[in-house]
């Protein structure tokens, strides 16, 4: 654990070889990184958290900006290491990561942006702003199971495609909190964010921005990594699976990731 202000973080590490964090999507905490970390703790010193208010992680008070959010890894980095390190975002930790390389660019060296929920990269923000809204809504009005559909609707995950031997993760009551808490503060957290996109290439972090081969073009999250490719004038690196590639497809979605990040 590491005390930040307002907050006690839970991290873990494992594996041998330079620095990689992990800042994983929605509700998942340290362990939901299990199956993608197992292939990676050859190569690399894998390090994970639990985003403050899911699972072991405490705080004092619910609710947290994106730029909280950044803090914490920021302090958590600090406490860990005094080089700079890749780190793999994906989703809302891609835009914790984008926040990073824009206040703290000596602690990254590669930040791997898997399809960033931030609609401040996106012509009309306001649209998307208002989509994460209107599930958070949804959520408070109706609860989750009405809600899910609608989250995989919208930034289209495929629960049904994936890699056999996964492991499985139950909708137990843990689970059921940390869905609450992400759905109930970090969804407003995205919606309200913002960031200059033009400070994104000031920092000297090399920026990849990605997106999953399944991912439907027409969703936002697809559209912003899309958007963040355009604006530091980079391909669009692809990566197996959809909008939860790293955790549908472990073993290859860490092949690719191996590959992107020997490109430094």
């Amino acid at each position: 654990m590491i005390d930040v202000p307002g907050a006690r973080i839970h991290y873990q590490l494992e594996g041998n070889g330079p620095l990689l964090l992990i800042s994983q999507s929605g509700e998942g905490d340290a362990d939901r990184s299990t199956d993608l970390i197992r292939q990676l703790v050859d190569d690399y010193t894998v390090l994970t958290y639990d985003r403050r208010g899911l699972s072991r992680s405490k705080l004092e008070e619910p609710g947290a900006t994106i730029a909280d959010h950044a803090d914490d890894v920021h302090r958590l980095l600090q406490h860990v290491t005094d080089e700079p390190v890749a780190m793999l975002g994906c989703s809302l930790g891609a835009v914790i990561g984008l926040h990073l390389t824009v206040k703290h660019p000596t602690q990254l060296h590669t930040l791997v942006a898997h399809e960033p929920i931030a609609p401040w990269l996106l012509p009309e923000p306001k649209l998307h702003r208002d989509e994460l809204t209107e599930l958070r809504d949804q959520y408070l009005a109706n609860g989750l199971q009405a809600t899910i559909p609608a989250i995989v609707r919208s930034l289209g995950i495929d629960p049904s495609n994936g890699e056999p031997g996964r492991t499985d993760f139950p909708m137990d009551a843990n689970r059921l909190a940390n869905f609450d808490y992400f759905i109930r503060h970090d969804f407003t957290a995205a919606a309200d964010d913002d960031l200059d996109p033009a400070a994104l290439s000031a920092g000297g972090v090399r920026i990849v921005p990605a997106a999953g081969t399944t991912t439907p073009r027409t969703v936002f999250d697809y559209q912003c990594a899309e958007a963040l490719a355009e604006l530091l004038g980079q391909d669009l690196q692809t990566f197996p699976g959809g909008h939860n590639g790293n955790l549908s497809h472990p073993k290859a979605y860490a092949q690719r990731l191996r590959e992107v990040l020997s490109r430094r």
